[in-house]
């Protein structure tokens, strides 16, 4: 059997091809042993692969001695909330953004944040060594039982962290994406005064994130401008990200809401440290307009682990990524997509102005270029030199009006590719140029892989 590997969100594949029903329960029994603890809060999102991988990832637990608690469908950041509150250690089998044929296993730490790289190598040893011997038997084996009102204290907890403030008379598009939104996120809108339409909400087990969600915008824009809408929210198939959309149908992604919340924060007092934690993906206009305002920048490499454990190392309240992660660490253990949406149409609320007029020159944007180029052997993307000549001339010629980044990705078999110029122009040629190299040097991938 294949072992996982854990990349920047969990372990993903192709579910029932790369991520089989026999890895997931041998998964479980690892995550069993390497992370012990008597229970499990186990939660999925709508795919159709996610009850049998969600049966054999709580049968590999129960065959440890571990019982299972099924949340049933829930937002990852609903199961890390759990986790939290219990202080137990958590799954989540969602493979996030991905396409519905696409699932994935997110590991979650007793308390609800995300598993550090040495538990998550400690597990795929295990993994490697093959079978960890005998289970328990008789009465020492663990149960596996179901939490339908799961969903309810965390819509609970949601609407508790506006602080008594409502949302009355604001009109607002909820794109659930055919995710784990659908199940929590219009209920708790609603239950604070907003005016609500809700698309996107009606999963077939297909459909999660095709055409809809923080992928696919376009949708949400158009029914935000024909409703006459104030503001349009769009969550990815586990609501762990959102992007947004003001009145006139304007994308505003998770640059333009970090600024947005660092500055309101800042003025009121509530940006702990004066500072902010980004990752190197985050536009270079987002540092400059931070800079201006007298807010410190923190940077990280891609992945909202590493953007909560610089949070951590300083105590800071905010951070977050370009895709629309987006991190209150004085609220949350993770990237809550609801929670930021809710954040977002506060700030709209209590200011009385439209998000067009909030975000309107805040983030002046350098033109970035980010390509995905589909390789076969993202993995030695370090080794190869040719790229890494290609971008040091790039870097050269770019002359310090700009920068470059590469990188293998954590989820998918590609490498990404971004350059930022002061001419798009020049950024689209430089990424173009580099995006050949790095093809030439990894060999193509499949199409569309």
């Amino acid at each position: 059997m294949a072992h996982p590997r854990f990349g920047t969100d969990g372990v993903r594949g192709v579910a029932n091809a790369e991520l089989t029903a026999e890895l997931a329960l041998a998964l479980g029994r690892a995550a069993a042993r390497q992370v012990p603890a008597p229970t499990y809060l186990v939660g999925r999102d709508t795919r159709r692969s996610g009850p049998f991988l969600q049966a054999a990832l709580s049968a590999g637990l129960a065959a440890e001695g571990v019982d299972v608690v099924d949340l049933g469908v829930l937002p990852t950041p609903g199961v890390a909330f759990w986790a939290e509150r219990l202080g137990l250690p958590a799954a989540v089998v969602s493979a996030s953004h991905n396409p519905f044929e696409d699932n994935g296993i997110k590991l979650f730490a007793p308390g609800g944040t995300k598993l550090t790289p040495e538990v998550e190598r400690s597990i795929e040893a295990d993994l490697e060594a093959g079978d960890g011997g005998p289970g328990p038997t008789g009465s020492a084996v663990g149960t596996i039982t179901a939490a339908p009102d799961a969903p309810d204290a965390y819509h609970d907890h949601l609407v508790a962290s506006l602080d008594g403030r409502r949302l009355d008379g604001l009109k607002v598009v909820l794109d659930c994406a055919n995710g784990a939104a659908g199940a929590v996120a219009p209920a708790v809108f609603a239950a604070l005064g907003a005016e609500v339409t809700a698309t996107a909400c009606a999963p077939d087990g297909a459909n999660i994130n095709d055409g809809c969600g923080s992928t696919h915008p376009g949708p949400l824009a158009a029914a935000v401008v024909g409703t006459g809408a104030d503001l349009g929210l769009a969550f990815d198939g586990d609501a762990d990200r959102l992007v947004a959309v003001d009145h006139t149908g304007a994308l505003a992604d998770g640059d333009t809401l970090l600024a947005l919340f660092a500055v309101d924060l800042s003025a009121r007092g509530e940006l702990t440290g004066d500072a902010v934690v980004v990752t190197v993906m985050t536009n270079l206009g987002f540092r400059l307009a931070m800079e201006e305002r007298g807010i410190a920048v923190r940077e990280t490499p891609v992945g909202d682990r590493h953007v909560l454990a610089a949070l951590e190392a300083e105590g800071l309240a905010l951070g977050g990524e370009q895709s629309g992660h987006i991190v209150f660490r004085h609220k949350a253990t993770t990237g809550d997509g609801i929670l930021t949406g809710l954040v977002l149409a506060d700030l709209v609320a209590r200011s009385g102005r439209p998000l067009a007029e909030l975000s309107a020159g805040l983030v002046e944007r350098v033109p970035q270029v980010l390509c995905n180029v589909s390789v076969a052997e993202p993995g030695r993307l370090a080794e190869a030199e040719a790229v890494w000549r290609a971008v040091a001339e790039a870097e050269a010629a770019l002359d310090g009006r700009g920068r470059v980044l590469l990188r293998a990705s954590g989820t998918e078999p590609m490498v990404r590719v971004m350059v930022e110029a002061f001419t798009g122009e020049r950024a689209a040629e430089t990424a173009r140029r580099l995006s050949s190299v790095v093809e030439g040097a990894l060999g193509a991938g499949t199409p569309g892989g």
